[in-house]
C-alpha cells in the first residue's frame, strides 16, 4: 500500500480508498436477494451483513459456531438467518451445504470473507498447514458445493489480500502444503491469499460466461480479530502505524460488498480488485495453468477428506 493509494481519490468506479461499504451500496435496492458470507460475525463479514441487511437483502451468514452466527444475524437490522461453517472442518462444511440444500437458498451472491491470519507456530489440519486448509480449502468444499445453488447472474467474491505478494517462489509450494520443510506465518498466509485469488480466476473461468462472474479482493489493511496471532513485536508495531496506514471496517468491508452488489462490478469478472477499482497482482496470480493445478490439487484433497 502506498501513500498515493490513500490521497488520490476516487478511481475509475467512482468509489476510492476512502469509499465504506454503505458507499458502495447507496441507492441500491437488494429487496429480493440472497447473499452467503462467511465470518459474519465479527470485523468485515458482520460489516458486509449489516449494510447488506439494510439494503434489504436476506444474508445468510455463517461463523465457526452456529450461536455465534445466530446472534450476529439477531444484531442486524434487516432478514438474516445464521448457520455454522466451520471452515477448518469438512464435516462442518458439508453439513453447511446440506442444510443450505434443504432450505432450497438460491444465491446473488458469496463473499467468502472469514480467514485466520499469521500463526505463530505450524499447526495443521488433516495434514496440511491450518492457513491453507482453512482460507482455501474450507471455502473450496463451501463454493464448489454450491454452484447448483448460484443465482443466473450470481457473484463470487474471494477475500485475498495484498499479503498473496509474501507467497512463496511459484506462488504455491506444492511440495510443502503441509509445512514439513519449513514454515514461515506470513509466507504461509501469502499463500493462503494467492490460493484465494488463483480460485476466484479459475471460478471466473468455469462459472458460466458472460452471466456468472467471480473476483478476487484486497480489502486493505485493517485492525480486526485476524490480527489477534500476531506476535507482540508486529501488534506494537501494527498498533503504532495504525492510525495513518489502516482502513476503518467501514472501509474495509467496501470492495467486497462494491464486487458482490455495485453494477458497475460486473465489467471486472475474473479480476483482482482493491479500494473498489482493479488492481494489480503478483505475476502468479495471472497464471491460468497454476489456476488450473491448484484446482485440481484442491480436488483431490477434498476427494479425500471425510465426509
Amino acid at each position: 500500500m502506498s501513500l498515493l493509494s490513500i490521497f488520490r481519490g476516487p478511481g475509475p468506479t467512482g468509489f476510492g480508498y476512502s469509499s465504506t461499504a454503505e458507499d458502495v451500496t447507496k441507492g441500491l435496492s437488494l429487496e429480493g436477494k440472497t447473499i452467503l458470507i462467511t465470518g459474519c460475525n465479527s470485523g468485515l463479514g458482520f460489516e458486509a451483513m449489516r449494510v447488506l441487511a439494510s439494503r434489504g437483502a436476506h444474508v445468510v451468514g455463517t461463523g465457526r459456531t452456529k450461536s455465534k452466527a445466530e446472534e450476529a444475524a439477531r444484531t442486524v437490522r434487516g432478514k438474516a438467518t445464521g448457520l455454522e461453517c466451520e471452515l477448518a472442518d469438512p464435516r462442518s462444511v458439508r453439513a453447511c451445504v446440506a442444510s443450505i440444500q434443504q432450505a432450497g437458498y438460491r444465491f446473488d451472491a458469496i463473499i467468502a470473507n472469514a480467514g485466520i491470519m499469521a500463526l505463530p507456530k505450524l499447526e495443521k489440519a488433516f495434514g496440511y498447514e491450518l492457513q491453507f486448509f482453512t482460507n482455501h480449502i474450507g471455502h473450496f468444499l463451501l463454493v464448489t458445493g454450491l454452484i447448483d445453488r448460484l443465482a443466473p447472474e450470481a457473484r463470487v467474491v474471494m477475500l485475498s489480500s495484498g499479503a498473496h505478494t509474501m507467497a512463496p517462489k511459484g506462488g504455491i509450494a506444492f511440495d510443502n502444503l503441509d509445512g514439513s520443510k519449513g514454515y514461515v506465518p506470513w509466507v504461509f498466509y501469502g499463500q493462503s491469499k494467492m490460493a484465494n485469488l488463483l480460485f476466484a480466476k479459475e471460478l471466473s473461468r468455469r462459472l458460466k460466461p458472460g452471466a456468472q462472474t467471480a473476483y478476487a479482493v484486497h480489502p486493505g489493511v485493517i485492525r480486526t480479530n485476524l490480527s489477534r496471532n500476531m506476535g507482540a513485536f508486529t501488534q506494537a508495531a501494527f498498533g503504532a502505524v495504525g492510525p495513518l496506514f489502516t482502513k476503518s471496517i467501514p472501509e474495509g468491508a467496501a470492495t467486497e460488498v462494491f464486487c458482490a452488489v455495485n453494477p458497475k462490478a460486473a465489467a471486472f469478472d475474473g479480476d483482482y480488485l482493491a479500494d473498489c477499482n482493479p488492481a494489480s497482482c503478483r505475476a502468479e496470480g495471472n497464471d491460468p495453468a497454476l489456476a488450473r493445478k491448484l484446482w485440481e490439487v484442491s480436488e483431490a484433497i477434498v476427494a479425500k477428506l471425510p465426509a
